[in-house]
């Protein structure tokens, strides 16, 4: 299944694989995510650039996931698992 931003990250559906460069909502999904975990993106804008690049390859790394910068399957599954529970911060979406 396919959607307007891409086939999912994983194979059983998700949010789409993003990288630098990718420009959506689920971008800006994963920026407030990094930003709520003490991850810096520069900005909550919806726009991969290169210190958004730099914050999922820091969580990637603490993690023990591949740190390539790209958001797919496993970083996505582990930041929505991670933010659940955190609660408002000064980044929180509404």
């Amino acid at each position: 299944m396919t959607n307007a931003f891409g086939r999912p990250a994983c194979s059983t559906g998700g949010f789409p694989l993003i990288r630098q460069g990718s420009i959506s909502t689920y971008v800006l999904i994963a920026q407030d995510d990094l930003n709520t975990l003490g991850y810096r993106t520069g900005g909550l804008d919806g726009i991969f650039g290169g210190q958004t690049r730099n914050a999922v390859i820091s969580y990637q790394r603490n993690l023990g996931l591949a740190a390539d910068g790209i958001v797919g399957c496993d970083t996505w599954r582990s930041l929505q698992e991670d933010v659940v529970g955190t609660g408002r911060t000064s980044t929180t979406l509404d």
